[in-house]
């Protein structure tokens, strides 16, 4: 549990995966990855505590009965914002591809087969979003959830200046675009009912948050 957000995170090790659509070894160093996309009870609370604006599809910003869901409706930078008001980052495009294909390399988080019924995509015919620990079966090699289908994450990869790497895909797009090697970006200031994101820490920024707090 991280302790600024008090969210459940799950440790994704060190070592090499294989890594883009011609799976090159990459290695990178361990981090903890969000177990689940940040959700609309999560984002109130960053909200609350700091004033950002809320999402932009409600009056008061969270739809109401969906806490569970992932939160939409959010620019790269207002995910930006939460994740340094929790103390973490966003992940680069690299770090959620592993924490998603696992040091296997697999083409989906639960494996390589095509099952459309283990996420939320558009083949699943949900046409929304769901709520976040839905899909047991589609978790990765590391019990991370909705690493395929719900909603589009936003990394902290800069494609060009002011876009952004988006993984994941989301309910409206095809099973395909759920492969962890595949990829889209999006401008900063892009905003849409698709579109959320998690977080992740280095080992070393959690030691130092757990040293302050005593």
């Amino acid at each position: 549990t991280h302790p600024e957000d008090g969210r459940i995170m799950a440790l994704v090790d060190a070592g090499s995966f294989p890594s883009g659509p011609g799976n090159q070894p990459v290695w990178l160093p361990a981090f903890y990855m969000d177990v689940y996309p940040a959700t609309n009870r999560d984002y109130a609370a960053f909200v609350r505590a700091t004033g950002h604006a809320p999402p932009s599809h409600e009056d008061d910003g969270f739809p109401r009965g969906l806490d569970r869901h992932p939160v939409v409706n959010v620019t790269y930078r207002d995910a930006e914002s939460y994740a340094t008001w929790a103390g973490k980052t966003l992940p680069s495009a690299q770090e959620w591809e592993k924490a998603a294909r696992g040091p296997g390399g697999n083409i989906y988080p639960w494996g390589n087969q095509e099952t459309p019924a283990k996420c939320n995509v558009r083949q699943t015919g949900a046409g929304t979003t769901t709520p976040v620990d839905r899909y047991h079966s589609g978790v990765s090699h590391y019990d991370i959830y909705d690493m395929a289908g719900n909603v589009w994450e936003w990394c902290r990869t800069e494609t060009e200046p002011g876009r952004f790497v988006l993984k994941g895909s989301a309910f409206t797009s095809p099973l395909g675009m759920a492969s962890g090697a595949a990829m889209n970006d999006a401008s900063d200031k892009m905003s849409d009912d698709d579109t959320g994101f998690r977080c992740v820490s280095s080992l070393e920024s959690i030691r130092e948050l757990l040293r302050i707090q005593g």
